[in-house]
């Protein structure tokens, strides 16, 4: 049995040689996933997928892992995602639901909706650092991903803008923890501010720092939550495709208010919001 021909990888390709590569094996359709907020200790999870187009009109100057980008980069490279891509979509994943499910599981389940939601159907998906099954086509889980693939790294700051403009806004709700300088991460600053103040509802109360905070670490997250309606805001979805706009601030500040849909491709309808919750692959405990 003859055995398939290899994939060869060009390293002149940069962070596009790995979909290019794939491209000429014949996956014209490559959707890349990543996530922001998982260090958090405070405010969503967001999960981004995006498909770049193939040729110079996918390739974004200076596209590369949003944690090495300056704030101004990662704005202009966003808008230039959103005006390029195929297709993408970003998943916003409550404080709630990441104390009710588990961090892993919420990761997993949250880049699964966001490729799930993406108005075209990839034909390959390469994910950062973690595999995600349940996808019904071929992918690989690339270690530092955000920075060897372009798709990829798109999808990272797409998720990285989205979340920090929903922590600017909820720093204005809540001003007392400086979520608009940190964004939820744990600083000396936040620590000394949880300290004393105690953590709010946007705080993940399965965290230790956060649950120590509280004053009640032994008892489950929930038990630990303040009660408030404001707590149980569900996950939801924002999506789009080729002449897709979205509201920019505006609509991200209608997410941190409302947690509703927020981007729409031209000439489509908004896919209603989507809970997390409803998928059946994310139940069951981290791996």
């Amino acid at each position: 049995m003859l055995s398939p021909p290899k994939t060869i990888v060009r390293r002149e390709g940069g962070i596009y040689a790995l979909e290019r590569a794939l491209q000429r094996r014949g996956f014209t359709l490559v959707a890349g996933a990543d996530e922001a907020g998982r260090g958090a200790c405070a405010g969503p999870l967001v999960a981004a997928a995006v498909v770049l187009p193939t040729g110079k009109r996918g390739e974004i100057d200076g596209l590369t892992d949003s944690k090495l980008l300056t704030a101004a980069a990662r704005e202009r490279i966003y808008a230039e995602v959103v005006k390029r891509a195929l297709a993408y979509s970003v998943v916003v994943i409550p404080p709630t639901e990441v104390d009710a499910r588990g961090l892993h599981v919420c990761n997993l389940a949250a880049m699964r909706r966001a490729l799930a939601s993406l108005a075209v159907r990839p034909e390959y998906v390469l994910t950062d650092g973690f595999a995600v099954d349940g996808l019904g086509v071929p992918g690989l889980a690339v270690w530092k991903g955000d920075q060897v693939a372009a798709c990829v790294a798109a999808a990272s700051v797409l998720a990285k803008v989205t979340r920090d403009r929903i922590m600017v806004e909820l720093d204005a709700e809540f001003p007392a923890y400086g979520f608009a300088d940190h964004k939820g991460y744990v600083t000396a600053e936040h620590n000394a501010a949880l300290a004393q103040h105690g953590p709010c509802v946007e705080h993940r109360y399965s965290y230790a720092n956060v649950a120590a905070a509280s004053g009640r670490d032994g008892s489950p997250p929930r038990a630990r939550r303040p009660v408030s309606a404001e707590s149980d805001r569900p996950s939801v979805v924002s999506s789009g495709g080729t002449g897709a706009v979205l509201a920019g601030a505006e609509a991200m500040a209608q997410v941190a208010a409302g947690w509703s849909t927020v981007g729409v491709a031209s000439e489509q309808q908004p896919r209603p919001p989507t809970w997390v919750g409803e998928d059946g692959q994310m139940k069951g405990g981290q791996r």
